[in-house]
């Protein structure tokens, strides 16, 4: 009989019975049989359903992370323009543009932001539209319509991007369009949205990655002309970004 004993364990393993025995598992010692009956216990409840380990579900996550996402979009309230002001105004700004050698907007992209929303729940969005219902009817009549004169360039090195800057012209200086965006946002906190509060600045973003400022900022005088704002989608595709108008509300009705 091969024995694997220390002594002989060099020869023993040379012949093919002392390699088999050797290699014979040894038989679970009572702790180890009791793990892998509990591991084995834990498996069955995770497959057939229940919880896994410390309330996790199988794969480590938690039930939470596992249940589908909530549908969000990307929205803000705006100031927009007709396709002809739109066509006016990228005809005016076409020389800053080339000048700075950035990625001009497109025309049809062109709006002032009133108050940014950031990701909004699909099942909120009836709120909004309560909350522009609310502001719409509360503004003055008077106040309306909302001008917005357009006559000089900035470039905002940080966002690397060339802005068209507005003066109001309407009754009571910039005071109604400021009241305006002022408002949707104080609202929108309120409501429990979390609205950019960044100090509002009547522009329009004409061009992106902006590799230099233009030599001159000036630009040809647009008047663009107001009686309601809209609610706006803002999505990202290959061809960059896409804005959509949800809903248009008239001021001061």
């Amino acid at each position: 009989m091969v024995l694997c004993s220390r002594a002989s364990r060099r020869h023993d393993r040379a012949h093919p019975r002392g390699r088999a025995l050797c290699r014979r598992p040894r038989p679970d010692s009572p702790p180890l049989r009791r793990a892998r009956v509990t591991a084995h216990s834990a498996y069955r409840r995770i497959s057939s359903g229940g919880e896994g380990l410390n309330g996790l579900e199988p794969g480590g996550g938690s039930r939470d992370a596992l249940a589908p996402r909530e549908p969000t979009r990307r929205l803000f309230f705006a100031l927009w323009p007709s396709e002809a002001l739109q066509s006016a105004f990228t005809h005016a700004i076409r020389k800053a543009v080339r000048a700075c050698g950035g990625r001009p907007v497109p025309a049809h992209n062109l709006h002032v932001t009133l108050a940014f929303l950031g990701s909004v729940p699909e099942r909120r969005i009836p709120e909004l539209r309560l909350i522009a219902d609310q502001v719409a009817a509360a503004f003055p009549p008077e106040a309306t319509p909302l001008r917005l004169t357009f006559d000089r360039i900035e470039h905002w090195k940080k966002a690397h991007i060339i802005c068209a800057i507005a003066e109001a012209q309407s009754e009571g200086a910039a005071a109604p369009v400021d009241s305006l965006a002022g408002t949707l946002k104080k609202e929108a906190l309120g409501a429990g949205f979390a609205p950019d509060l960044k100090p509002f600045q009547a522009h329009v973003t004409v061009a992106r990655k902006v590799a230099r400022p233009p030599r001159s900022l000036d630009m040809p005088s647009v008047l663009w002309s107001f009686t309601d704002f809209a609610l706006v989608e803002s999505r990202t595709e290959a061809a960059g970004a896409l804005y959509s108008v949800i809903d248009l509300w008239t001021l001061g009705r």
